[in-house]
């Protein structure tokens, strides 16, 4: 699993699960949410569960690949349910969502942050110029605002609410780029998988991706963080 994978990594900086995670905890801060309850999925960077037991609650916490779209959540109710970096990967997200309501109390909260369509598009351009006129599907889907609220108001949740935030990072390259995303569990999720790339395609991405770079040598990447928040009535 991609997230045990970079767990075991000590070289890993998982600083956007930690950014996912302590803005989940300014938000709860921010409305006095207290829950009693808590399911809190994906979490591996172990920054939003310790928190929340610190304030009281009972926590349980899942792996992402313990998470299955397809079958109800157990151990419900929860007052609150958090989800970091899981639900862009899942095949139905709005079965997904169904589920998660169903499992939340009556007034219960879904959290559900993940990177969305604005993410890496310094990488996007290098695939893309990697490729040339054969493009080939490298990033599973992502998902941005507007869908994203309508898929919480297709699940049925009320006061839906999906906005977004966005991390910078820089990179001397597009290796040490794809690296860091492999440390946080951030690659693609596609079951296919795309031909491989070849010597003289790569070179070709690596000169795109260094096309933005700044004086320094560095290309700022950006990261797009969305977040869905939905209550059950």
């Amino acid at each position: 699993m991609r997230a045990a994978a970079a767990r075991s990594n000590p070289e890993a900086a998982p600083f956007v699960l930690e950014a996912m995670a302590e803005d989940v905890l300014d938000r709860l801060s921010f409305i006095r949410f207290e829950p009693q309850r808590a399911l809190v999925i994906g979490d591996w960077a172990s920054v939003l569960a310790p928190a929340l037991a610190q304030a009281g609650a009972i926590v349980i916490q899942r792996e992402p690949g313990d998470f299955d779209e397809e079958a109800p959540l157990a151990d419900g109710p929860f007052d609150l349910i958090v989800s970091l970096q899981v639900l862009d990967t899942v095949n139905d997200l709005p079965g997904a969502l169904i589920h998660a309501r169903h499992a939340l109390s009556p007034g219960g909260l879904l959290m559900a942050s993940f990177l969305g369509v604005g993410s890496l598009p310094a990488l996007r351009g290098a695939m893309m110029a990697a490729d040339g006129d054969r493009p080939a599907a490298r990033i599973h889907p992502q998902i941005d605002t507007r869908a994203g609220a309508a898929l919480l108001q297709r699940a049925g949740f009320s006061r839906q609410v999906a906005d977004s935030n966005i991390i910078r990072a820089s990179y001397r390259s597009l290796r040490h780029l794809v690296r860091d995303l492999r440390w946080q569990g951030l690659t693609s999720m596609l079951r296919s998988r795309a031909p491989s790339i070849t010597r003289a395609g790569l070179k070709r991405a690596e000169a795109a991706f260094l096309s933005s770079a700044d004086d320094q040598g560095r290309v700022t990447e950006i990261f797009e963080i969305v977040t869905l928040t939905g209550w059950r009535d």
